[in-house]
Protein backbone atom coordinates (compact mmCIF):
# COMPACT_ATOMS: atom_id res chain seq x y z
CA UNK A 1 0.00 0.00 0.00
CA UNK A 2 1.47 3.04 -0.77
CA UNK A 3 2.22 6.22 1.52
CA UNK A 4 0.59 9.52 1.13
CA UNK A 5 3.91 10.84 1.72
CA UNK A 6 5.41 8.73 -0.59
CA UNK A 7 3.04 10.09 -3.33
CA UNK A 8 3.20 13.57 -2.49
CA UNK A 9 7.15 13.55 -2.96
CA UNK A 10 7.23 11.65 -5.68
CA UNK A 11 5.02 13.96 -7.32
CA UNK A 12 6.77 16.97 -6.14
CA UNK A 13 9.81 16.41 -7.93
CA UNK A 14 11.02 18.18 -11.31
CA UNK A 15 13.19 15.70 -13.62
CA UNK A 16 11.57 12.35 -14.13
CA UNK A 17 11.80 9.56 -16.26
CA UNK A 18 8.96 7.76 -17.55
CA UNK A 19 9.72 4.02 -18.86
CA UNK A 20 7.10 2.70 -20.90
CA UNK A 21 6.20 5.75 -23.37
CA UNK A 22 5.19 4.59 -26.43
CA UNK A 23 5.85 5.94 -29.92
CA UNK A 24 2.16 5.24 -30.64
CA UNK A 25 0.97 8.48 -28.94
CA UNK A 26 -2.54 7.39 -28.15
CA UNK A 27 -1.50 5.30 -25.32
CA UNK A 28 -2.19 5.86 -21.47
CA UNK A 29 1.61 6.13 -20.86
CA UNK A 30 1.93 8.83 -23.27
CA UNK A 31 -1.11 10.93 -22.37
CA UNK A 32 0.63 10.42 -18.47
CA UNK A 33 3.77 11.73 -20.14
CA UNK A 34 2.35 15.03 -21.25
CA UNK A 35 -0.26 15.49 -18.33
CA UNK A 36 3.05 15.56 -16.35
CA UNK A 37 5.49 17.44 -18.47
CA UNK A 38 3.22 20.04 -18.98
CA UNK A 39 2.84 20.59 -15.19
CA UNK A 40 6.38 22.16 -15.49
CA UNK A 41 8.59 18.93 -15.00
CA UNK A 42 11.30 17.85 -16.84
CA UNK A 43 10.26 14.55 -18.54
CA UNK A 44 12.66 12.02 -20.30
CA UNK A 45 10.84 9.48 -22.37
CA UNK A 46 12.38 5.90 -21.63
CA UNK A 47 11.31 2.93 -24.53
CA UNK A 48 14.47 0.72 -25.22
CA UNK A 49 12.76 -0.76 -28.84
CA UNK A 50 12.59 3.28 -29.88
CA UNK A 51 15.74 3.68 -30.30
CA UNK A 52 16.71 6.64 -29.40
CA UNK A 53 13.80 8.46 -31.79
CA UNK A 54 11.99 11.60 -30.24
CA UNK A 55 9.10 10.64 -28.11
CA UNK A 56 5.81 13.35 -27.96
CA UNK A 57 8.37 16.02 -29.22
CA UNK A 58 11.17 14.91 -26.58
CA UNK A 59 14.22 13.05 -27.01
CA UNK A 60 13.94 9.54 -26.14
CA UNK A 61 16.81 7.16 -24.62
CA UNK A 62 16.75 3.86 -25.09
CA UNK A 63 17.62 3.26 -21.10
CA UNK A 64 17.95 4.80 -17.66
CA UNK A 65 21.91 5.11 -17.91
CA UNK A 66 21.31 7.50 -20.89
CA UNK A 67 19.09 10.25 -19.48
CA UNK A 68 20.89 13.36 -18.14
CA UNK A 69 21.34 14.73 -14.61
CA UNK A 70 19.43 15.43 -12.46
CA UNK A 71 17.05 12.75 -12.18
CA UNK A 72 14.48 12.67 -9.39
CA UNK A 73 12.36 9.79 -10.03
CA UNK A 74 11.37 7.03 -12.53
CA UNK A 75 7.86 6.29 -13.26
CA UNK A 76 7.67 2.46 -14.66
CA UNK A 77 4.81 1.91 -17.04
CA UNK A 78 6.27 -1.23 -18.19
CA UNK A 79 4.43 -5.01 -17.50
CA UNK A 80 5.15 -6.40 -14.07
CA UNK A 81 7.66 -8.90 -15.50
CA UNK A 82 9.79 -6.08 -16.78
CA UNK A 83 9.67 -3.81 -13.63
CA UNK A 84 12.61 -5.48 -11.42
CA UNK A 85 14.78 -4.94 -14.44
CA UNK A 86 14.06 -0.86 -14.56
CA UNK A 87 13.95 -0.31 -11.04
CA UNK A 88 17.54 -2.36 -10.75
CA UNK A 89 18.86 0.71 -13.82
CA UNK A 90 17.35 3.20 -11.74
CA UNK A 91 19.25 1.94 -8.01
CA UNK A 92 22.22 1.73 -10.49
CA UNK A 93 21.49 5.79 -11.23
CA UNK A 94 20.95 6.86 -7.58
CA UNK A 95 17.13 7.77 -8.44
CA UNK A 96 15.88 8.78 -4.86
CA UNK A 97 12.46 7.99 -5.84
CA UNK A 98 10.40 5.53 -7.67
CA UNK A 99 7.13 4.95 -9.18
CA UNK A 100 5.55 1.49 -10.04
CA UNK A 101 2.24 2.35 -12.30
CA UNK A 102 -1.14 0.61 -11.81
CA UNK A 103 -3.82 0.94 -13.58
CA UNK A 104 -6.25 -1.94 -14.09
CA UNK A 105 -4.38 -5.05 -13.35
CA UNK A 106 -1.09 -5.40 -11.63
CA UNK A 107 0.20 -2.79 -13.88
CA UNK A 108 4.10 -3.15 -12.78
CA UNK A 109 4.12 -3.55 -9.86
CA UNK A 110 5.98 -7.17 -8.84
CA UNK A 111 7.18 -8.19 -5.02
CA UNK A 112 10.69 -8.36 -6.66
CA UNK A 113 10.93 -4.70 -7.83
CA UNK A 114 9.31 -3.39 -4.36
CA UNK A 115 11.81 -5.44 -2.57
CA UNK A 116 14.46 -3.61 -4.95
CA UNK A 117 13.03 -0.28 -3.87
CA UNK A 118 12.44 -1.18 -0.07
CA UNK A 119 15.94 -3.18 0.55
CA UNK A 120 17.94 -0.31 -0.76
CA UNK A 121 16.03 2.36 1.12
CA UNK A 122 14.70 3.89 -1.72
CA UNK A 123 10.76 5.22 -0.99
CA UNK A 124 8.42 3.13 -3.96
CA UNK A 125 5.14 3.92 -4.70
CA UNK A 126 3.60 0.38 -5.18
CA UNK A 127 0.61 1.03 -7.23
CA UNK A 128 -1.92 3.66 -8.02
CA UNK A 129 -1.67 6.00 -11.16
CA UNK A 130 0.28 9.72 -10.29
CA UNK A 131 -3.19 10.82 -12.35
CA UNK A 132 -5.21 10.49 -9.14
CA UNK A 133 -2.95 12.51 -7.27
CA UNK A 134 -1.59 15.18 -9.63
CA UNK A 135 -4.02 18.72 -8.88
CA UNK A 136 -6.34 19.26 -10.85
CA UNK A 137 -7.72 15.36 -10.44
CA UNK A 138 -9.47 15.08 -13.45
CA UNK A 139 -12.99 12.92 -14.95
CA UNK A 140 -12.63 9.22 -13.94
CA UNK A 141 -9.25 9.79 -11.60
CA UNK A 142 -11.26 11.52 -9.24
CA UNK A 143 -13.03 8.45 -8.48
CA UNK A 144 -10.26 5.91 -8.65
CA UNK A 145 -8.43 8.48 -6.32
CA UNK A 146 -11.90 8.32 -3.81
CA UNK A 147 -11.71 4.40 -4.05
CA UNK A 148 -7.91 4.33 -3.64
CA UNK A 149 -7.91 6.65 -0.96
CA UNK A 150 -9.00 3.37 1.28
CA UNK A 151 -5.60 1.55 0.74
CA UNK A 152 -3.37 4.44 0.91
CA UNK A 153 -1.59 4.81 3.92
CA UNK A 154 -1.70 8.60 5.83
Amino acid sequence: MPARKDIEDFLAQRHLAVVGVSRDSRQFANALYRRLRDGGRTLYPVNAAAAGAPMEGDRSFTSLAGVPDPLDGVLVMVPFTASAEVVRQALARGVRRVWLHRGAGRGAVSEEAVRLCRDAGVPVVDGACPLMFEEPVRGVHRLHRAVAGRRVAA
